[in-house]
């Protein structure tokens, strides 16, 4: 076996281990889910499991922070899609709502994130992910004047803490209204950040 077959078999494994986890932590949640089976599910070693995650808690952290991604893709996506920059930014904010009601995104980043990783580790992951970009659209609708002069920082935590919570919150939802009723009020809350 040569050494490039080598490289792609580890990351097939790789990839592997990430499909099964995910698909078990999303629909089983990360404390019923046990590492035999996932290897199980994997068709691999618990030996080929550690040599690419040392821990059950790190391959969830994997597993999260690809959901995380493309969370933060289908955003950006979505949000450079649009000529204006204030609809940019709005279509955004209501694409991450939208995805965070994916029931294995709730599941993973949401529920179980916080809870496995703590709540600090968690936020530099949240922050890494889809944070930073919500900063940098509020720091450009500030210089053009759209959104009045004010310190970024407190307004992205305030933004996405709301985000997170109402997508937590319709994650236990049974009501089929309320994911309109949300964007409604998203909208309305955006809407009074707007300058004039």
């Amino acid at each position: 076996m040569t050494d490039g077959s080598r490289t792609r078999q580890r990351e097939q494994t790789r990839q592997t281990l990430l499909r099964e986890g995910r698909r078990l932590f999303a629909t089983r949640g990360y404390g019923a889910v046990g590492l035999s089976e996932i290897v199980r599910a994997a068709g691999v070693t618990k030996g080929a499991l550690y040599h690419h995650f040392d821990s059950k808690a790190a391959l969830f952290r994997a597993v999260l922070e690809e959901v995380q991604q493309q969370v933060a893709q289908t955003v950006a996506t979505t949000a450079e899609a649009q000529d204006d920059p204030w609809t940019r930014f709005t279509a955004g904010c209501q694409a991450f709502l939208t995805a965070s009601t994916d029931p294995d995104v709730q599941r993973i980043m949401l529920v179980d994130g916080p809870a496995v990783l703590g709540w600090n580790e968690w936020r530099a992951l949240d922050e890494a992910a889809s944070a930073r970009h919500l900063a940098e659209a509020l720091t450009s609708l500030i210089e053009e004047g759209t959104i009045a002069s004010q310190p970024v920082a407190p307004l992205t935590h305030l933004l996405s803490g709301a985000m997170n919570e109402a997508a937590l919150w319709l994650a236990g939802s049974a009501e089929p209204a309320d994911l309109a009723d949300t964007r409604t009020a998203l909208s309305r809350m955006l809407e009074a950040l707007r300058v004039g």
